[in-house]
């Protein structure tokens, strides 16, 4: 879907004279922090299926705008959060733990990971930008919070937000396999050590960056699923 289905939607919108197209790219593409912040002349070099297939289809998108003059941008994202989020990623997971079902968040390993979490309305606001800025037809840019945050810090955000007495639980199983105490989640192979991305070329060139505070934002997450808890009555997506 990734690489076929971009390069159907390329055609449909060089065929149909289409001002402006925007591919959602992934901070996937770079693979394991060779430095951090990761910025866009960082090593690209995915290890697992999604972020190959994310970085073949951008190349398709750049190579549409040199070749044929369509007018695009592409987004390496950091981790896109907020209200209707999908469920199955570690946020969501500790969110239906925590405030759906009084228990306490599995962390996997020592927690030390670090992630880079932005959210959806500043997104948005990236994509708008791009679509007024002629200087970014062509470009690629990374769109994230800019700073790293390690999954356990996550963690206990989330426990002190609920006010709740949870003890936060390490559980270490192997990769591909579930989790002894939550068996829906299922460890995934490559999970990346850090990943932390750089916007300075957003903000540079189309004026962007984030504005929304990650407590901010995880409080308006958690509001919209406290009163749509159902949403997340579904089997992870991984």
């Amino acid at each position: 879907i990734n690489i076929l289905g971009t390069l159907n939607v390329l055609n449909v919108a060089l065929k149909n004279s289409v001002e402006k197209f925007l591919f959602a790219s992934s901070g996937a593409v770079y693979g394991e922090a060779k430095y951090l912040p990761i910025d866009e002349g960082h090593p690209l070099e995915p290890h697992w299926p999604y972020g190959v297939s994310k970085l073949s289809a951008e190349r398709y998108v750049v190579q549409y705008h040199k070749l044929f003059g369509l007018s695009t941008t592409a987004f390496r994202y950091g981790i896109v959060y907020g209200p209707r989020e999908w469920f199955g990623r570690v946020l969501t997971m500790f969110i239906k733990r925590i405030f759906l079902e009084n228990k306490p968040p599995v962390v996997f390993g020592d927690g030390s990971q670090t992630r880079d979490f932005v959210y959806v309305s500043d997104v948005v606001k990236a994509h708008m930008l791009a679509i007024k800025n002629p200087y970014a037809d062509g470009q690629v840019f990374n769109i994230s919070g800019g700073k790293g945050i390690s999954i356990k810090g996550l963690a206990k955000i989330l426990v002190e937000m609920s006010g709740k007495e949870l003890e936060i639980i390490y559980d270490n199983p192997a990769e591909g396999t579930a989790s002894s105490f939550q068996p829906e989640r299922i460890r995934l192979t490559g999970e990346l050590r850090n990943f932390v991305l750089d916007y300075g070329k957003a903000k540079k060139i189309i004026n962007w960056s984030p504005a929304t505070d990650l407590k901010d934002g995880l409080t308006k997450e958690i509001e919209w699923i406290l009163k749509k808890p159902k949403r997340w009555n579904t089997k992870p997506r991984v």
